[in-house]
């Protein structure tokens, strides 16, 4: 995106959905239906697991800005099994004080699977975001997703030293919640995330206390800036860090970890991942 469409006043921002559909057949898990409106797109999907859909979403080109509303929703009908990534960051740029929106809305339905695994995402110092993902789970539904934030660019040793970020994470177990959870830092007022400039937060529905007790165990290069809870069959992984390659090691980690015993299948990483 240009420099100009960043700063300038009159940008209009762009207005933008993507509303994904995956059914089962025999076969394999397919993309049954992908409307798209605005610079959301997905590439063709890929089948290394032969019956699991590997798809990954393309967000706009270049980054997120001030103006911009985006609308993503993706439902798994019964027994389909997606996973679904990105090829690289997402990226919200500086503002000039308008609102960047993303609303994410995810159905998960009768022994549906979904794997959600983004790429981080980078806020730039200026930013003025707000982002909600919701989470909606049939109780013979499965999820393991994750969410990774970077405040600002700390490889450059800079910091979200200015700017809002409001997030919103939900999981509703039918018409239950069981995750509510939000969060806003403003104006450089980074004593809420200890100051540390990285941010997960990983999900899996169902999980046991055998499963908690396996993820606190990979928790241990994080010391003292993680934690995990089961809330009802809901396991909510969290953490900070300085590092980003100790963040994404240990979030793999656990996903290898959960994965056989939440959906019987062995890892398998999405290709991009390598690149």
């Amino acid at each position: 995106m240009l420099a100009t469409q960043v700063t300038d006043k009159a940008y209009k921002g762009w207005q933008a959905s993507l509303a994904l559909q995956f059914c089962h057949t025999p076969e394999k898990t397919i993309l049954h239906s992908a409307r798209h409106v605005g610079p959301l797109t997905v590439q063709r999907p890929f089948y290394p697991e032969n019956e699991t859909c590997h798809l990954y979403l393309l967000h706009p080109p270049g980054g997120i800005v001030g103006g911009d509303e985006l609308e993503i929703s993706v439902r798994l009908e019964a027994k389909s099994h997606a996973l679904i990534t990105m090829p690289g960051a997402s990226k919200f740029y500086r503002s000039n004080g308008a609102l960047a929106r993303l609303n994410q809305h995810f159905f998960i339905n009768e022994n549906a699977v979904l794997e959600w695994l983004p790429q981080d995402t980078i806020f730039f110092p200026g930013a003025n975001a707000r982002l909600r993902s919701v989470f909606h789970l049939h109780p013979s539904g499965t999820l393991l997703a994750w969410e990774l934030f970077c405040l600002g660019r700390p490889v450059i040793n800079e910091t979200f030293s200015h700017g809002t970020l409001e997030s919103r994470l939900e999981v509703w177990l039918e018409d239950q919640p069981l995750l509510i959870e939000r969060q806003h830092l403003t104006d450089g007022n980074l004593t809420l995330v200890a100051h540390q400039p990285w941010i997960g937060t990983l999900l899996c529905y169902p999980a046991s206390d055998a499963l908690l007790e396996g993820v606190r165990e990979r928790l241990t290069p994080l010391e003292n800036y993680a934690g995990a809870t089961l809330t009802d069959g809901l396991l909510s992984v969290r953490f900070l860090a300085s590092d980003n390659l100790i963040c994404q090691r240990v979030m793999r980690d656990i996903w290898h970890y959960l994965r056989p015993h939440v959906i019987a299948k062995t890892p398998h990483a999405p290709r991009i991942w390598q690149t």
